[in-house]
């Protein structure tokens, strides 16, 4: 093979994956959001999510694809693992589809497709026809990279050491296996590795037997990025991964021994070597699925014992629902946006709740605890913003930015409340846990009243933002008003307490007041959360 050879074959498999990846991608933008909808809709019923997985993966044209959102759904707790045991099997199937079209012969119509796809996505500007007319371009040039990549083959077709070469893939299958499967991880994609034998084929290159092992091994290669995309991930997530591993190498586990049988039923199936090919790869990823269909759930618990489950004492605290993987589909990301800042939202819920438990009891241990957790709310408010700044970067509709900007508020409010528990709160309670003073009864009640209309108002301000609802949003702020008015008819009742004389009154009043004031601005940050969602309503 010449150096031009070489180049060209080169070229030709790179067009080939840019092919396959401009397609997925103007189908995933086309119907994405769609797509992840009709996904997260498996339930439990393994026949529904077969057929849910082989349509999505056809229509993405990867396998891979498919599993990496599986793995983003799991990890962030929207699926459950034994949901997505039938959807990784229909994955499979669904990937088949790529390797059947590219096996017909129509990479002559190559470059009119291009004429298409690039005229679809000019007349398409940015509306759902441009994405139609990326994922046309990307079978166009798929069609012309397997085009390329016939007539690089061509020439060898006289070759008798290339040749021999193929054919002793046949010969050690096991070997065939390894080279495929490292071949597909690198290229990231089995369609890839398959479409190679396929043009192998058309120029009768290959024998039936070699090109098994190529198909075998491309299957078990696939799985490389199902593993990658779980690195980092909740235990849920990375068995998923570890399922698609087990499926698939478990297959080819049981194949391998009735291989020649396997070869020979193949090709029954056509006489055409370039279609057995192709068929070699849908009917061991048909039969597998007939295998482990019956035992989805014994298959769950075996790759739960395979990899349990952390112990508490060995998770670190950080953000559970904050993935990069879906950062493509703004959407999805503002929805996983959203449930984190709600974690935000129990937490700072809980240190509102308990805080006043500490002016009740003084228990210094509760004190450090809701310190404790406010670095938590800190640590989760940073990273939501970092998240959604990476998101801001893919392009969102005004509808999406508004919502951006809805949740950054969110998680900014609740976290200066945090603040206000720990840095102020926290502060007078332990002045008077340290000082032994004790509010009068009167006092006492008018401050856990007043705490519970902050705790009341609080759990409105998260209802506002969940549902962005514009009346909630005005009742917040009605609100507000009401509570700063009850606010100061306690201070002048405090007051008239110390012209009394009340010795409990006069120990307490600093700390009395200060309760007050400080729970007031937890009010007003409460309120804030309305403003964002009132914009809404100037916008329409």
């Amino acid at each position: 093979m010449t150096t031009l050879n070489l180049l060209t074959l080169f070229g030709g498999v790179l067009l080939l994956l840019y092919g396959m990846r401009i397609a997925g991608d103007g189908m995933q933008k086309a119907a994405g959001a769609r797509l992840r909808g009709f996904l997260l809709a498996v339930t439990d019923n393994r026949f529904k999510g077969v057929g849910v997985g082989a349509l999505i993966t056809a229509l993405l044209q990867s396998s891979s694809a498919t599993i990496i959102m599986l793995v983003s759904f799991v990890g962030s707790g929207l699926l459950s693992l034994s949901a997505t045991m039938g959807v990784i099997l229909g994955a499979d199937i669904g990937t088949t589809v790529t390797v059947q079209i590219i096996a017909f012969k129509i990479y002559d119509y190559a470059i009119a497709l291009v004429g298409i796809g690039i005229l679809l996505e000019f007349l398409g500007r940015k509306g759902p026809l441009q994405d139609i007319g990326q994922a046309v371009l990307g079978f166009a040039f798929i069609f012309l990279a397997l085009k390329i990549l016939t007539d690089v083959f061509l020439p060898l077709a006289g070759d008798p050491l290339f040749k021999e070469m193929l054919t002793n893939l046949g010969k050690d299958p096991v070997a065939g296996i390894i080279i495929s499967a490292l071949l597909t991880a690198i290229f990231y994609s089995s369609a890839a590795t398959i479409g190679l034998a396929l043009t192998l084929a058309h120029n009768n290159l290959i024998t039936l037997d070699a090109a098994m092992p190529i198909v075998l091994g491309a299957n078990i290669g696939t799985c490389v990025s199902a593993i990658t995309s779980s690195i980092g991930a909740p235990a849920d997530a990375k068995r998923v991964a570890l399922a698609h591993v087990l499926f698939k190498a478990i297959g080819v586990v049981i194949v391998l021994p009735f291989l020649s049988s396997f070869t020979h039923l193949v090709g029954l199936s056509t006489p055409y070597l370039a279609r057995q090919v192709a068929n070699a790869h849908t009917f061991f990823n048909i039969a597998i699925t007939l295998l482990f269909l019956p035992f989805i759930s014994p298959f769950t618990r075996l790759v739960e014992i395979l990899l349990p489950e952390k112990a508490p004492s060995q998770q670190s605290f950080g953000p559970k629902y904050l993935d990069k993987l879906v950062l493509t589909s703004p959407s999805l990301a503002l929805g996983q946006a959203t449930r984190e800042a709600l974690r935000i939202a129990d937490i700072v819920s809980d240190m509102l709740k308990q805080s006043i438990e500490v002016f009740k009891s003084n228990n210094t241990a509760l004190m450090e605890a809701i310190e404790e957790r406010d670095d938590d709310v800190d640590m989760l408010d940073r990273e939501i913003k970092l998240y959604l700044t990476k998101l801001s970067q893919e392009g969102l509709t005004a509808e999406q930015a508004r919502r951006e900007m809805e949740i950054i508020t969110f998680t900014n409010n609740l976290e200066n409340i945090g603040d206000v528990i720990d840095k102020n709160l926290m502060e007078l309670a332990k002045k008077k846990t340290k000082k032994q003073l004790s509010f009068s009864r009167d006092g006492l009640r008018e401050i856990l009243e007043f705490h519970q209309k902050v705790m009341e108002n609080f759990e409105l301000g998260i209802s506002a933002f969940t549902s962005g609802d514009v009346e909630l949003a005005h009742k917040l702020l009605r609100h507000k008003m009401r509570l700063g008015e009850i606010e100061r008819d306690l201070r002048q009742a405090h007051i008239n307490r110390l012209h009394l004389g009340l010795k409990e009154s006069i120990d307490t009043s600093a700390i009395h007041l200060d309760v007050l004031t400080n729970l007031q601005r937890i009010n007003s940050y409460v309120a804030n959360i309305a403003y964002p969602i009132l914009e809404k309503e100037k916008g329409e």
